[in-house]
């Protein structure tokens, strides 16, 4: 699938500092505007996947951040809300996510899930996806690089 217009790279911590927010932003504008891509609503929200967890991380609920993003406002603005009624992580909660979310699928409990992704994906024989921002970077056509 090739990354639809207006939606950046996981790896982008220009939102909060914080590795899929600024993404996670991009999904909720492009699903409130009806150009959300049919393959990324699977996992859109899920408690479990990349939103629910960061959302879980900074104490906030998923559908609270999509109406605050539905008010409209910049990225800075919808992250200083999420930070007044949630966690406003510190240097060192940041690395925790930005590790946690760089390495998710790697020897972890996603390991299965991404395995079994890859390989109805047509990536089963790619040694360089190691993670779900791997294989979302891989899925949108760039290298996969770290």
């Amino acid at each position: 699938m090739p990354k639809p217009d207006g939606l950046r790279s996981p790896y982008d911590k220009k939102a909060g500092g914080l590795h899929h927010l600024g993404r996670m932003f991009d999904k909720i504008r492009l699903h409130q505007n009806g150009r959300l891509p049919e393959d990324l609503r699977a996992n859109y929200g899920l408690t479990m996947g990349l939103d629910g967890q960061l959302c879980g991380f900074l104490g906030v609920e998923f559908k609270d951040v999509e109406a605050r993003v539905a008010q409209g406002g910049t990225d800075d603005e919808v992250a200083e809300w999420i930070f007044a009624r949630g966690l406003r992580p510190n240097k060192m909660q940041t690395r925790v996510w930005n590790e946690h979310s760089r390495k998710l699928g790697w020897n972890d409990f996603v390991t299965k899930y991404l395995e079994l992704y890859k390989a109805q994906a047509g990536h089963a024989h790619r040694t360089d996806i190691l993670t779900s921002l791997d294989a979302i970077v891989a899925d949108e056509g760039h290298e996969v690089s770290r």
